[in-house]
């Protein structure tokens, strides 16, 4: 079992990914990653509302002694609005958001108590959730993406 600063310091590692790609040429940026997949932009805006929202929903609330509002979304549905959110949008504004929310998430997690890391509350559901366990399904989705990411990178031909 990973202890709390274990799995902060690897929940971190989304940040040095997010930055690399600010180099990344906006042709790549638009592009999807497969075909009939989401492109490189859709991929981080998607993680970048879902740490939006578990910050708002449930880690904010946490640290600030109030009840966790999350609740279990329809997934496809909060996706297709990721993909909408993301359309109007720069590469580096997306970036810098990604960034923020991910930093933001990192420091409330920190400030919470490693017995209180722990500790199981109630969401907007009835059901429980605990920082823990937060990151423990959240960094196998970080992985995911990132590796979706890097192995398109690695056959897209350099532009």
């Amino acid at each position: 079992m990973q202890n709390k600063e274990e799995l902060i310091n690897e929940f971190t590692e989304f940040i040095p990914f997010v930055q690399s790609l600010r180099s990344l040429a906006e042709e790549k940026w638009n592009s999807q990653i497969a075909e009939g997949k989401w492109t490189v932009r859709d991929v981080i805006t998607h993680m970048m509302l879902w740490d939006k929202y578990f910050l708002e929903e449930a880690i904010q609330k946490i640290t600030s002694h109030q009840p966790i509002t999350a609740k279990h979304l329809d997934f496809d549905e909060f996706n297709k609005k990721a993909v909408d959110y993301a359309k109007d949008k720069k590469q580096q504004e997306i970036i810098d958001a990604s960034i923020h929310y991910r930093n933001e998430l990192l420091r409330q997690l920190d400030s919470i108590s490693e017995d209180d890391f722990a500790i199981e509350h109630i969401d907007g559901d009835g059901k429980p959730f605990s920082a823990y366990y937060y990151l423990i399904g959240f960094i196998p989705h970080d992985h995911h993406h990132i590796a979706q990411l890097k192995a398109f990178f690695s056959k897209a031909p350099a532009h």
